[in-house]
């Protein structure tokens, strides 16, 4: 694996790392094996154990002494606490956006609500939502707060994770998340801060629970399977 300019090796293995545990590759409970990542990726077992460090303050893993890095559970009381911290960072998010855009970037705001229609239209869920929280976390400049910035960016791998659960949800699901999220940015493009942050919750809390319901149907579907295989 070569390192990329913006990026050291430890942030490129914690990104792959990483992007199998949302995607369910590695499932929660699971021990990521050092020797077989560095020899996946061709890179020293030294540069994984740096990854792993970076990848803890995710809370996609945990990392324990003489057991090592197991991947982090999912549960409806985390995933309740994950969205109400994250409720809680985005809604100081848009409401600096509100305050502070300039007509270049109100221009950005708007051709999102565009491609977030079109992500509508082709049912692409993932991207959907790739769309709002990794194009939140990118306006630094807007929100010129990097405290609240730096914690938003550590915990967007957990909310992907999260949603990624989603992505059986109906059509119907996604056409209110995208008119949840319209309401913010209309309320964000009139500089109406307030609603733009209760609007926000809004948002957060109907994907919360669309997140909770697809984990109910996993673990009923585990559970099924469990009993079957005891008989």
């Amino acid at each position: 694996m070569q390192a990329h300019d913006t990026e050291s090796l430890s942030e490129q293995i914690a990104k792959h790392i990483s992007e199998q545990i949302i995607r369910g590759e590695l499932v929660e409970g699971e021990r990521i094996q050092e020797l077989r990542i560095a020899a996946e990726l061709d890179v020293s077992r030294g540069s994984v154990r740096e990854a792993l460090l970076l990848l803890e303050r995710t809370h996609l893993i945990e990392i324990y002494p003489r057991r090592g890095a197991i991947v982090s559970e999912m549960s409806a009381q985390q995933v309740r606490a994950l969205f109400d911290t994250s409720s809680l960072l985005l809604g100081q998010i848009v409401q600096r956006i509100a305050e502070t855009w300039r007509s270049y970037e109100a221009e950005r705001l708007q051709l999102l609500l565009d491609e977030l229609g079109n992500q509508l239209k082709q049912g692409s869920i993932e991207k959907f939502y790739d769309l709002i929280f990794e194009g939140l976390a990118r306006q630094h400049e807007m929100v010129g707060n990097a405290y609240l910035m730096k914690f938003y960016q550590e915990l967007l791998p957990s909310i992907r994770r999260s949603y990624f659960l989603t992505l059986n949800t109906s059509r119907r699901e996604l056409q209110e998340s995208y008119d949840l999220f319209k309401l913010v940015t209309d309320a964000v493009l009139i500089r109406k801060s307030q609603q733009a942050t209760l609007f926000m919750e809004d948002f957060c809390r109907h994907l919360r629970n669309l997140v909770l319901e697809s984990l109910t149907r996993m673990k009923q579907i585990e559970l099924a399977w469990a009993r079957r295989s005891r008989r």
